[in-house]
């Protein structure tokens, strides 16, 4: 489960971003995982979880938004979505694809407060 080393590396970055910015609590997170990721949503959530006691993310409230995939189709020279990687163009079912959204995990904004 990369889920927790992904969650360790989440608190690190807002834990860096604690002391560079001098917030000392974290009202709530937003993270976005694509679903071309390899992020399943509810183990991050479950290994964010386990990390917050003792920690910025004890309390705060954690959104984790899930952007559709999409991908160019260098057959039909047409954007389209996509669930995972390997499918077929739904337009010409071609699989020249080249994925262009839904493919990180990253942080979308903080909400922070000094007290």
């Amino acid at each position: 489960m990369h889920e927790a080393s992904l969650a360790g590396g989440v608190l690190q970055l807002v834990e860096e971003t604690a002391k560079r910015e001098g917030f000392k609590r974290l009202d709530s997170l937003r993270l976005e995982a694509g679903q071309l990721s390899g992020v399943e949503a509810h183990a991050l959530r479950f290994a964010l979880d386990a990390l917050a006691p003792g920690t910025l993310l004890a309390g705060a409230r954690i959104d984790i938004e899930e952007p559709p995939g999409q991908a160019w189709c260098m057959d039909c020279s047409q954007t389209v979505p996509i669930t995972q990687r390997g499918d077929a163009c739904p337009l010409c079912e071609g699989y020249l694809l080249q994925p262009t959204a839904g493919q990180g995990l990253r942080v979308l904004d903080m909400m922070v407060s000094d007290d």
